[in-house]
């Protein structure tokens, strides 16, 4: 809404100095000092955020055209400002020019108020720093496909560097929902579907972002995945021990372990409570349990959504209210209600004063720590030279890339198929490059990257970075080979024109690329993405009929390849296929990494972090689930086996996990035991093997899942060479929630597999916990180490 209020001034006055400027003092001590200097509508001007420019980019937020209303920048000024939003990712603007832009605003910020405290802005970064002309990473499901924490930390900081460079000081990422339905669009930019492993690579890109000095956002607190019908916006539908043991241990471990800077909430609602006002979760489990000390923002518009969609507020002063009371901290991405109404309500009695305080007083501690407030801070100190896509940061992107390739099946030895680049006997000497995702750079990337979250709304520019097609880098892989291209249908629409001419080039090629998927967008702008969920795990359009019609000419010399933001049910064509491989928007550098995988230059090492559906198109369950959901003869007719079970993944070599033993058969409910193995590259080429630790807990007080993940680790190996691996396994791992809702450890048999795949039966070892029932909280051991001896 308009503000009606004063009119901004720009003073020329020296800003009013205190011990709130001395660096030398603690950032809360600093923070309150300039808290009982304030006056109210300066202090629930540090609430509120301003998004210059928001018209200018076309919608990259949900229902963004409901609020062009919101005030103008300057408006948003008067008295202070707490946030800047997308200074750089709503529009295309150059490293240089948006520096410029961000440090003129800031200036303007810091003139408007007595105290001169600029504001923290903020940008998104799930796959990269979201701006023209940066690096476009792999999406956060494909990290997820590499198993590899330190890469991720590698790139997080690498992303942190480049947004500290210019300004920035707080990242929108990471995305710590487990995935629980693959038709949600946003399964993209998830971690998977298993909490441990999106608990370590998310607490990785923490520590990473963390380290470069950007404040690192967890979203979305809590349950967001957990929409029914994977509908985006819906509410949760889950109880509250799988609340408790799928969806919030991610949160809690980078709160606890990785003492995060901030929390977004969640749009939906948990058994009724939207978590924009969920007291019990935004300051009862997060603040008071888990001992967080951040600040936590609004998802873009959730205060106001909490009287236009949940209906729990008469208003926006009443959604402020509800919002702040519950522990909501920064309303983003523009001030509505947390400006004037929450002033004029702490004014008249309305809302405590001391709630204001309290939020209040986190924001200017942020803003301490982060040096805002220091003496010698300026909106001009940020003028070293910008490169977003530096040849650091295309070396990152690149291994990521290849090592988030995942090689489903090689059933008839297909791959690799050699050639000059891969340092083998030539390839194949005609190849028919087929399928809609073959020649178009923007099915590499996720909808938060900037070609896809923001340029389609600037046709006319081009990508900003270099990004060669899988078409492009198939001719470079193979510049022996005579490769034709044909499109065959598009990634959407049922038009079925040009199936006929691409069965007719697979069938006069010596090998066939099928390269299909999804074209990530959102809002319904793409087939993955925010708001572009599904109701059928089947391809996208007619590309089905496009790989049967191809398959049926040739599949024994046709490679399927699967580029896309989450699995699809192509079990039948894959068994069909001289090879399957999957991608997950591998990025800018994703295309070369795939044409490396099918000569062979690169062994593929990555692993499925969600499994690959069988022939039936609906919602098949994810791996982690009890007994009764999996494969039940006898009690239903429909078999959610997948085609490729999570933690799959092959390689152009062999790995063979041997000699697996536990330190002793028994464990104190509060003791551990170390499990040991040996792991040889059985193979005549170098690879990265992925043992794979899972938990079995025999019989318990509530259904537990058949098996869980505790436990991973990347093991590099010469040909024929072996290495231990030592996983320290903590009773703590084992631990659930029980019917009383405290998380317990409780004494019994569990089984330890050691395997390479959550399928894989591998060697399992008896283990007994021993002792009485014991409760644990969030000091648990929650990390299984993990030690690889040298080569």
């Amino acid at each position: 809404m308009r503000r009606n209020g004063p009119v901004l001034t720009i003073s020329d006055e020296r800003p009013t100095t205190g011990p709130w400027n001395d660096p030398a003092l603690p950032a809360p001590v600093r923070a309150k000092a300039l808290l009982d200097s304030m006056t109210i509508s300066e202090k629930a001007r540090q609430l509120g955020s301003s998004w210059p420019g928001h018209d200018d980019g076309g919608d990259v937020a949900p229902m963004q055209e409901t609020f062009r209303d919101a005030e103008s920048f300057e408006e948003a000024l008067v008295d202070g400002l707490g946030q800047l939003t997308r200074v750089f990712g709503t529009g295309p603007v150059s490293p240089e020019a948006g520096r410029e832009r961000l440090a003129g605003l800031q200036a303007q910020v810091v003139a408007a108020n007595r105290f001169g405290i600029p504001a923290v802005a903020h940008e998104e970064c799930l796959t990269g720093f979201t701006t023209w002309q940066a690096t476009v990473y792999p999406t956060a499901l494909a990290w997820a496909a590499t198993w590899n924490p330190e890469l991720v930390r590698a790139m997080a900081a690498a992303i942190g560097s480049d947004m500290a460079a210019v300004g920035i000081h707080q990242g929108l990422s990471p995305v710590l929902d487990v995935v629980r339905d693959y038709r949600w669009g946003r399964v993209e930019e998830t971690l998977g579907e298993d909490p441990y492993l999106v608990s370590e690579l998310g607490l990785a890109y923490v520590q990473g972002l963390q380290s470069a000095g950007v404040v690192a956002t967890l979203k979305h607190f809590a349950g967001y995945s957990t929409s029914r019908a994977a509908r985006n916006h819906a509410p949760a539908a889950l109880g509250p021990r799988e609340f408790a043991d799928v969806i919030l241990p991610p949160f809690e471990k980078s709160v606890v372990h990785g003492r995060v800077g901030s929390v977004m909430n969640a749009y939906n609602d948990v058994d009724g409570v939207p978590c924009a006002a969920n007291e019990r979760l935004l300051t009862g489990l997060l603040r008071d349990t888990w001992g967080f000390t951040g600040t936590v923002v609004s998802d873009y518009w959730s205060i106001a959504f909490l009287a236009s969609m949940h209906h729990m507020a008469d208003g926006i002063p009443d959604a402020a209210h509800l919002a702040l009371a519950a522990g909501l901290d920064v309303e983003l991405p523009h001030t509505s209600g947390y400006g004037d109404p929450l002033r004029a309500m702490v004014e008249d009695g309305r809302v405590p004063v001391e709630l204001l305080d309290r939020a209040v007083l986190r924001v200017l501690t942020q803003k301490a720590e982060l040096g805002l407030l220091d003496p010698d801070w300026h909106p001009g100190q940020y003028t070293a030279p910008a490169d977003f896509d530096s040849p650091g940061n295309r070396d990152i992107a690149r291994r990521l890339a290849e090592e988030s390739v995942v090689l489903l099946a090689n059933g008839s030895g297909l791959l690799p198929l050699g050639g000059p680049l891969a340092d083998a006997p030539a390839g194949p000497r005609s190849i028919a490059v087929v399928g809609p995702a073959a020649d178009d750079a923007q099915c590499l990337f996720g909808c938060y990257s900037f070609p896809n979250h923001v340029l389609p709304h600037h046709p006319e520019l081009p990508l900003g970075v270099e990004a060669p097609t899988v078409l492009d880098a198939v001719r470079r892989e193979f510049p022996q080979a005579t490769v034709e291209h044909v499109t065959g249908c598009g990634i959407t629409g049922d038009d079925r024109s040009g199936i006929e001419a691409a069965v007719a080039a697979a069938t006069a090629a010596d090998l066939t690329l099928l390269v299909v998927g999804d074209r990530s967008g959102l809002f319904g702008h793409g087939t993955s993405g925010e708001g572009c969920d599904v109701s059928t795990l089947q391809l996208p359009g007619v590309q089905d009929e496009l790989v049967q019609a191809v398959l049926a000419a040739g599949a024994d010399r046709t490679v399927l390849v699967v580029v896309s933001g989450r699995p699809y049910a192509v079990g039948r064509h894959a068994a069909a296929a001289g090879a399957t491989v999957q991608a997950f928007f591998p990025g800018q550098e994703g295309a070369a990494a795939i044409a490396g995988v099918l000569s062979g230059r690169v062994n593929p090492s990555g692993h499925l972090p969600v499994q690959i559906p069988g022939d039936r198109a609906g919602q098949p369950g994810t791996y982690l689930a009890a007994a009764l959901a999996l494969k039940s003869d006898g009690v239903s007719n429909i078999d959610p086996t997948p085609a490729f079970p999570f933690g799959h993944g092959l390689s152009y070599t062999g790995f063979a996990i041997t000699d697996v033993r536990a330190s002793g058969s028994t464990m104190a409910v509060d003791g551990s035991v170390t499990v040991s193995a040996t792991v040889t590259n059985t193979g005549d080429r170098a690879g990265t093997g992925v043992p794979q630790l899972y938990l079995t807990d025999l019989v318990a007080t509530v259904t537990r899942p058949v098996r869980q993940l505790i436990g991973f680790t990347r093991v590099d190996l010469e040909p024929g060479r072996s290495r231990t691996v030592q996983f320290e396994v903590h009773a703590d791992l084992t631990s659930f929630t029980g019917q009383d809702l405290r998380r317990r450890v409780e004494p019994g048999r569990i089984l330890l597999r050691l395997g390479q795949s959550a399928a894989d039966p591998g060697a399992s070892l008896l283990v007994t916990l021993e002792g009485e029932t014991r409760i644990v909280d969030h000091t648990r051991a929650m990390s299984a180490p993990v030690t690889v001896d040298q080569d």
